[in-house]
């Protein structure tokens, strides 16, 4: 499917699959929160991951 430059938004949304993976990622100066969602935007676990914002953390 072709789109025109200002058509961005709708060729974002075509490349949306159902095997898509959304991870958001709330960022903090010392713990970071992180929440998978599929390409629905339903919630994979009703636990969120924390991970220190350090080289330790990012591991």
């Amino acid at each position: 499917m072709k789109f025109k430059q200002s058509e961005g938004q709708y060729q974002r949304i075509e490349r949306i699959t159902t095997s898509l993976l959304v991870v958001g990622i709330d960022i903090a100066k010392e713990v970071h929160v992180a929440q998978a969602t599929n390409f629905r935007g339903i919630v994979l676990s009703n636990r969120h991951l924390t991970f220190k914002n350090t080289i330790e953390g990012l591991r």
